[in-house]
């Protein structure tokens, strides 16, 4: 098995989720506040789900070419593909928290209002501990996705050993050389990982579901 494919998978995944979250919390809780222009701001955020990998990553690359973060080419490396990770993330990590913060009766802020919190210790006491269960599928889902991620990261960073080629890169190159066996092994261990994200998802939701009764 290619073990730096998966360790680059991997590592890729967790900086996509540690960078993705917080900044996923503060969209979702800025969108629930927006009245006519939600739907815009909501079509602006689902792109990356519409479009195709390939035609994301073309313009990507487009519009990498050349750049630098902190001196770091962001074509053909690693910083080049966790902005590619984090930009294609981006409906995976707010979707889930949105509905979790639209999910939450109004009156218990309103509540809270008058009893005098401030908006900062609603959002603190209130706000994020009943939506942790959106949190928690968000960030089991952009972990998955990240995972599986081919076009985009191919057209962004290539198929370099150590740098760019993530085990989705490393499965291709395999069934290209025909080796079935070390791709057949790549692809279970994502699929036990893409098994697992879910199955923690569709888990704290349904268990939601369960509590809240038949009404």
């Amino acid at each position: 098995m290619d073990t730096d494919a998966i360790f680059l998978s991997l590592k890729l995944a967790f900086w996509t989720v540690a960078l993705m979250l917080p900044l996923g919390i503060w969209v979702a809780y800025q969108l629930i506040k927006l009245d006519k222009s939600r739907p815009w701001a909501e079509a602006l955020l689902a792109l990356p789900l519409v479009l195709p990998p390939t035609v994301l990553g073309y313009y990507f690359l487009l519009t990498f070419s050349g750049k630098t973060f902190l001196g770091i080419p962001l074509v053909f490396s690693f910083t080049g593909i966790l902005v590619a990770s984090l930009i294609v993330n981006i409906p995976f990590a707010i979707q889930p928290i949105q509905r979790a913060f639209e999910a939450i009766n109004p009156e218990i802020r309103e509540a809270a209002q008058v009893s005098g919190l401030s908006k900062w210790q609603i959002f603190r006491l209130i706000d994020l501990p009943l939506s942790w269960r959106g949190i928690t599928g968000a960030a089991a889902l952009t972990f998955a996705h990240t995972l599986g991620e081919f076009g985009v990261i191919l057209m962004v960073g290539g198929a370099i050993p150590g740098e760019t080629k993530t085990a989705s890169i490393a499965i291709y190159d395999k069934v290209q050389a025909f080796d079935t066996t070390g791709a057949g092994s790549l692809s279970l261990f994502l699929l036990g990982i893409s098994l697992l994200a879910i199955g923690i998802s569709y888990g704290v939701f349904g268990r939601r579901s369960a509590h809240r009764g038949p009404k």
